[in-house]
């Protein structure tokens, strides 16, 4: 971002890379993905590297309102010194925050989550599904992330995000508003999970295995930990991939 600035250039949009999408090894996949979209369509779009620190999404969940608010002025202060209008995130909790929780210290932006870009570059054809042989005739299901589902009522653009494919597109049992969480929400990813009959991610890999489908569509960093660990799980270990909507449209396009 930085040295789009000194060359006195502005980007369209803002890519807000997110913890996870910086250093989770499987989630940088999805972010080199979405790279390769946001190229792919000519939109020019900077990155704070460095500059960027977490939203402070884990803190707030965790109950430390203190560390949330430190973490968010700092990089509201970074925002706003350069100017940033538009956001797109790769992380529903990252986009729930800046959204929704940001405004209320100052950072007043439009925020987007990649979902809802690539579904808006696939209504105006510049993203299609010519190279998309790899998922034709395959049974897909889709995973709605809490943050941005229930959150915040994106239901609509990644399900429309993947109708360009010449796939078998099913709902699981639990979705939409009555989706079942993958178990990671809330700070429960740094944690061991509550006690119960049986781990959320386990009980949530059932809904998978019902809807008989190979491909599982994420839209989330941490859905797609909880979501391919339960696969691990599974008996259907190597015949379900879990695989997030980027990288699915990336490769839909040859990318």
């Amino acid at each position: 971002m930085a040295e789009m600035v000194a060359q006195g250039k502005t980007p369209d949009i803002l890519f807000w890379v997110g913890c996870a999408g910086s250093f989770d090894e499987r989630a940088q996949k999805i972010t080199r993905d979405i790279c390769k979209i946001l190229q792919y369509v000519g939109m020019s779009y900077a990155v704070l590297g460095t500059e960027e620190s977490c939203t402070g999404d884990p803190a707030k969940r965790t109950g430390n309102e203190f560390l949330f608010q430190m973490q968010a002025m700092m990089n509201i202060e970074v925002l706003n010194g350069y100017d940033v209008k538009k956001i797109v995130t790769g992380c529903p909790h990252c986009f729930n925050t800046i959204k929704n929780e940001y405004p209320g210290l100052g950072g007043n932006y439009e925020v987007i989550h990649h979902s809802q870009l690539i579904q808006q570059l696939i209504d105006e054809g510049k993203l299609k599904a010519e190279g998309g042989e790899s998922f034709k005739g395959r049974r897909i299901t889709y995973h709605d992330p809490c943050y941005l589902g229930r959150g915040n009522d994106v239901y609509e653009a990644p399900r429309r995000s993947l109708e360009i494919l010449d796939a078998d597109l099913v709902e699981m049992k639990r979705c939409k508003s009555n989706g079942l969480c993958c178990g990671a929400g809330g700070g429960q990813m740094f944690k061991e999970p509550e006690p119960g009959k049986k781990d959320i991610n386990i009980e949530r890999m059932e809904d998978i295995l019902q809807s008989q489908a190979k491909v599982v569509a994420a839209a989330c960093p941490f859905c797609m930990t909880m979501l391919s660990d339960g696969v691990k799980n599974s008996e259907k270990e190597g015949e379900i991939q879990v695989l997030d909507i980027a990288e699915i449209t990336a490769r839909a396009n040859g990318l």
